[in-house]
């Protein structure tokens, strides 16, 4: 496919906005677990607070975090992804 075609073909601009929604929620997945990880975190194990056992930083940024960002993942591609035709527009079947 020529680079003229490129600028005329759909598929890029979907491409291109998927692909930033995906850098987005990479984004803020950092910035949650970064947050509570460093955040509630201390050098004395004495003055963690607890929540099911873990450490309430490692509970809030990995377990909590994962099931944010695994809820957070399945509403965005299914209400904003949508499906793309890979085939060629011009060749024939």
């Amino acid at each position: 496919m020529s680079s003229k075609s490129e600028g005329k073909d759909e598929r890029f601009k979907v491409a291109n906005r998927e692909a930033l929604i995906g850098v987005a929620l990479v984004i803020f997945n950092f910035i949650w677990w970064y947050g509570f990880a460093y955040g509630l975190g201390s050098k004395d194990p004495e003055d963690y607070s607890y929540v099911f056992g873990f450490p309430a930083w490692f509970f809030y940024s990995c377990v909590l975090g994962f099931i944010v960002m695994a809820v957070l993942v399945t509403v965005i591609v299914k209400k904003f992804f949508v499906e793309v035709s890979l085939d060629d527009e011009g060749e024939e079947t």
